[in-house]
């Protein structure tokens, strides 16, 4: 899933160049919102540098969330993608054992 880089998180004065708003054209609620959070993402600079990150809490009502990244971002990121990494499904070989069947004495 990709997400859009809205901005910086910040206050009046104040802005955490290693926190971003990010946001999703198909999660428009709280409660959509709520089912990303711990979830790991990563940006991928134009020189192929990976930063990764996850998403820490929800950003306000309409689905928005703020993601923690290792590092800062540059601020040309602003308006660019950033993807979310779905967890990998661990397949594991389910074990059968053939047993003989007990005789009954």
């Amino acid at each position: 899933m990709k997400m859009t880089i809205k901005n910086f998180r910040r206050g009046r004065r104040t802005q955490h160049t290693n926190q971003f708003v990010l946001i999703a054209d198909s999660v428009d609620t709280k409660t959509k919102a709520s089912a990303l959070m711990g979830k790991k993402v990563e940006w991928k600079s134009p020189a192929g540098k990976l930063i990764q990150g996850k998403i820490s809490r929800i950003h306000g009502d309409k689905g928005a969330v703020i993601a923690r990244l290792e590092k800062g971002l540059p601020g040309t990121a602003i308006g660019g993608k950033i993807t979310i990494k779905e967890k990998a499904v661990k397949k594991t070989a389910v074990k059968t054992k053939t047993t003989k069947p007990k005789d009954k004495k």
